[in-house]
């Protein structure tokens, strides 16, 4: 069922108050007038700019004196309580206890009328008072069919005036669809204008512009963040058991996988010391698996509004879900859940939050792989350790001997440097306690004493930055040695 056919059944169920939040104002109100004119009803629409006016003329004269919200509300309920109204960006004028007032006795009716109130905003800002008698509508995001129609004729309607060189073949134009899902209309067709705009030409080589101004459109939301660092396995050391079972899901996402009785891989959970490489592992299944990684920061989520941070929470997870084949990230997840692990002062709001996102772990369909990273486990609420929210609950520990000597090798590698020329064992032995990322930068730091004086590196100079740097086993052991009584017989080793 499309966009148009659930509203249409809101209005046949006599559904008096819909809220609709989304920024594609134009969409929304454009999609309202199609539904009204299907079910032979009038339409209304207000703006404080330009008061009631038609909604099915775009020339249509406003009613006098109608700007103020409350004159609008009271005009609508008592003359066109049987049509359907719109208001447009109510919910700011509800701090004024009039019009809050005469709103709510304009739902009431509506509901004796037979017609509909449709309050489009672009926050979720409404009292709950109003949510509480409001049925809530997602405006859905178009599928491959719609951008490929939003696509052609984007291009042409921007060839009549700028004519344009198209040279594509059709798995090109596929991967270019696929590259604009989980954006808008708006945002996909504006995205494909900047980039035919660039050279008047639309070919493979507009695949990356593509993914590029997507890639920027997702940043500039500040809830998903596309993460480019190709990274592979092969460049982790150690951590066999967590690289040998993402290699046997790697193949477990298709049809012939679901036909064979396998389900489709959901998530794995990396606990850990910090700098062990759980980062490095999430950016290096995206690679192996060939998906797109996003990163969501939790932090970035919560809302001085009242339900809006719900809000952007599903607007995140769905828009991955438009966007799937992928993996989430979600690094160092018990800092943006925390307070759901205890009785925290925020009026319970990370504790429906983390319920939320466990629901979506829980009863999602799409292909998301969900990758969580965390330092800190008595933190983590418990609910999320649970058997069956995770696929694989991995602990990545400080690397052993072997491991440190295959880190060194790679890192030697990375540097430019040959390892042979360095005793590995010995920087395997005095690195004790260290994790990747800190004999990564024991190299770094040696380099750049030695680039300063104009000699090449040795194992000297990497045994003496490390000890100029204390490991985080040192200052932080206790934590540690907790960290791995509780993992013990709770988590797989990911080595």
């Amino acid at each position: 069922m499309d966009d148009l056919q659930r509203l249409e059944q809101l209005i046949r169920a006599r559904h008096c108050c819909v809220s609709i939040v989304t920024y594609e104002e134009s969409d929304a109100v454009e999609l309202v007038r199609r539904a009204a004119e299907r079910q032979n009803k009038s339409m209304w629409v207000w703006s404080v700019n330009r008061g009631v006016r038609d909604g099915h003329r775009d020339d249509g004269m406003p009613v006098s004196e109608t700007e103020h919200p409350a004159a609008a509300l009271y005009y609508l309920g008592v003359r066109e309580n049987n049509s359907i109204c719109v208001m447009l960006d109510l919910a700011e004028h509800l701090k004024d206890a009039r019009t809050l007032r005469m709103l709510r006795e304009m739902i009431d009716l509506f509901a004796q009328g037979g017609g509909m109130l449709v309050l489009i905003d672009h926050q979720d800002h409404l009292p709950a008072v109003v949510s509480g008698c409001s049925t809530r509508f997602e405006l859905s995001l178009p599928d491959e069919a719609e951008l490929e129609r939003i696509l052609l004729e984007t291009l042409r309607e921007f060839h009549k005036e700028n004519p344009i060189k198209i040279d594509i073949t059709r798995h090109a134009l596929k991967t270019v669809i696929r590259n604009l899902q989980g954006l808008s209309a708006r945002q996909a067709q504006q995205i494909i204008i900047d980039t035919v705009s660039e050279d008047l030409c639309f070919n493979s080589d507009d695949i990356n512009r593509i993914l590029a101004g997507k890639r920027q459109v997702i940043h500039s939301g500040g809830l998903l963040e596309y993460i480019e660092t190709p990274v592979d396995l092969k460049q982790i050391g150690g951590l066999r058991r967590l690289k040998r079972w993402l290699k046997s899901r790697q193949d477990a996402t298709g049809e012939e996988a679901a036909a064979f009785g396998i389900d489709t891989p959901r998530g794995v959970l990396m606990l850990g010391v910090q700098g062990a490489g759980k980062s490095l592992c999430a950016k290096a299944i995206a690679t192996a698996w060939h998906r797109p990684l996003l990163r969501l920061d939790p932090g970035a989520l919560y809302d001085r509004y009242i339900g809006e941070s719900e809000r952007r929470l599903r607007d995140a997870l769905r828009q991955a879900e438009r966007m799937a084949p992928i993996v989430l990230w979600i690094d160092e997840i018990e800092k943006g859940f925390a307070s759901a692990a205890s009785r925290s002062t925020d009026g319970g709001l990370s504790q429906r939050m983390f319920g939320s996102l466990l629901t979506w772990m829980q009863e999602h369909e799409a292909p998301v792989f969900l990758v969580a990273t965390a330092n800190d486990i008595e933190a983590l609420p418990p609910e999320l350790l649970r058997k069956g929210r995770f696929d694989e609950i991995f602990f990545v520990d400080l690397p052993d001997t072997t491991m440190r000597k295959e880190i060194f090798e790679i890192h030697l590698k990375k540097r430019k440097r040959d390892p042979e020329k360095f005793d590995l064992e010995q920087l395997a032995q005095v690195s004790e306690g260290y994790s990747g990322a800190e004999i990564e930068q024991g190299i770094v730091s040696g380099l750049h004493k030695v680039f300063g004086m104009k000699r090449e590196l040795t194992t000297e100079d990497v045994i003496e930055a490390l000890r100029e740097s204390p490991p985080l086993s040192v200052t932080m052991g206790e934590a540690i040695s907790s960290l791995r009584k509780w993992a013990k017989g709770k988590c797989v080793p990911a080595d």
